[in-house]
């Protein structure tokens, strides 16, 4: 007789909403997919979680700002894990983006964003995904320059999974 193998599916828990409010407060690093003409369009951006809401800081040229000015729904995602893979979670957000015009949340949003590179350690060479040169500082980012600032806005889901 041939042995059987039952597979059972197993699904992830989900998080509390402390629990994903904790990862969204932690991470510093998402990636957000457009819904492209021909393809999804991926790219990762630093963000920082303001009062309950996300925030990003874009460059003023490339594919996403023109899949940014076509006003269709996007979807973040944002992870945790330990280098072995034992502990991970995830939150995955779907919503839209809009540009922030005001120029106090602006500043705000990317006084907060230096505040947490700076508190994180992270190296200027991520200054470039910026538009800044790697030579600069993280302070060179701020609210003054011509900076693309967006908020993601009509959330419409939020899963935050995590490891069993």
């Amino acid at each position: 007789m041939q042995d059987v193998l039952f597979l059972v599916r197993v699904k992830l828990p989900r998080m509390s909403k402390a629990e994903i409010n904790q990862l969204l407060s932690e991470q510093f690093l998402c990636r957000i997919a457009f819904g492209g003409k021909y393809s999804p369009y991926i790219a990762p951006f630093q963000y920082v979680f303001v009062d309950g809401a996300l925030y990003f800081h874009f460059t003023d040229y490339g594919k996403k700002m023109g899949l940014l000015e076509e006003g269709n729904p996007v979807c973040v995602e944002i992870e945790r894990y330990t280098p072995d893979l034992g502990e991970y979670g995830f939150v995955v957000l779907v919503g839209k983006l809009h540009v922030v015009t005001d120029p106090k949340e602006k500043a705000k949003a990317m006084a907060l964003m230096i505040k947490d590179a700076e508190a994180k350690g992270l190296s200027t060479n991520f200054l470039p995904a910026h538009g800044l040169p790697k030579e600069s500082n993280w302070s060179s980012l701020n609210a003054e320059k011509p900076l693309v600032v967006v908020k993601l806005v009509d959330v419409t889901e939020i899963v935050g999974l995590k490891s069993p």
